[in-house]
């Protein structure tokens, strides 16, 4: 059978990548299909199996299922952006900042930055900058290339931290948010292949 899901490149990355290839060598009558979108698919019209979302929080007549642990984004630059430009003290200071947008293209354009003051108030900001990308994977590449500070999942960035090709600026204001579940109609009749595949991405703590 064929599984179609539409998620975000950084979800292919983080969650489905490091299992799909067991998956499918144990699997070899099983296609995957993962579409990158950021927009809000409707998965039904557009004849997707499942997508996927950050937190449990979905339509109803939908199932969700967890298949990763929880996320912290992140604020992240190159240390040749950084001895141009000093790193800020809060959030606040983004504005001074060179910063780097990821377009979501459903959600009243680009991706607003979520903080958490240290008293315990969340607030987002939208920032500014000369580059706006649609993918994650981009923003990611386009702080390594110094182009200004990015905002990603801390797991995207974490092998450019630890090899010090990245810096991560305002950890003590990014929050931890729930992870991501796979989600689907729960009236649909689902066929073996599908699930074989959520079981094999179900998270397990």
């Amino acid at each position: 059978g064929s599984i179609r899901i539409t998620c975000t490149d950084a979800a292919i990355e983080l969650i489905f990548r490091p299992k799909l290839c067991k998956f499918l060598q144990e699997y070899p009558d099983i296609n995957v299909e993962l579409s990158m979108d950021y927009a809000f698919v409707d998965i039904i019209a557009e004849r997707f199996d499942a997508g996927v979302r950050i937190g449990e929080a979905i339509e109803k007549d939908m199932v969700a299922t967890r298949i990763g642990p929880n996320w912290r984004f992140c604020v992240i630059g190159a240390p040749a952006y950084f001895k141009r430009c000093p790193e800020p003290d809060t959030p606040y200071e983004l504005a001074k900042h060179n910063c780097i947008n990821l377009r979501m293209t459903t959600a009243g354009g680009n991706l607003k930055w979520e903080f958490r003051e240290p008293g315990g108030r969340d607030f987002a900001l939208r920032v500014s900058g000369q580059a706006t990308f649609s993918n994650s994977m981009s923003v990611l590449q386009g702080a390594i290339d110094g182009i200004g500070l990015g905002y990603v999942p801390y797991s995207l960035a974490k092998p450019y931290i630890d090899t010090g090709r990245l810096k991560e600026t305002l950890s003590d204001w990014s929050p931890e948010c729930e992870g991501p579940y796979l989600y689907y109609p729960s009236r649909r009749l689902h066929s073996p292949a599908f699930a074989a595949f959520v079981e094999a991405m179900r998270y397990r703590a």
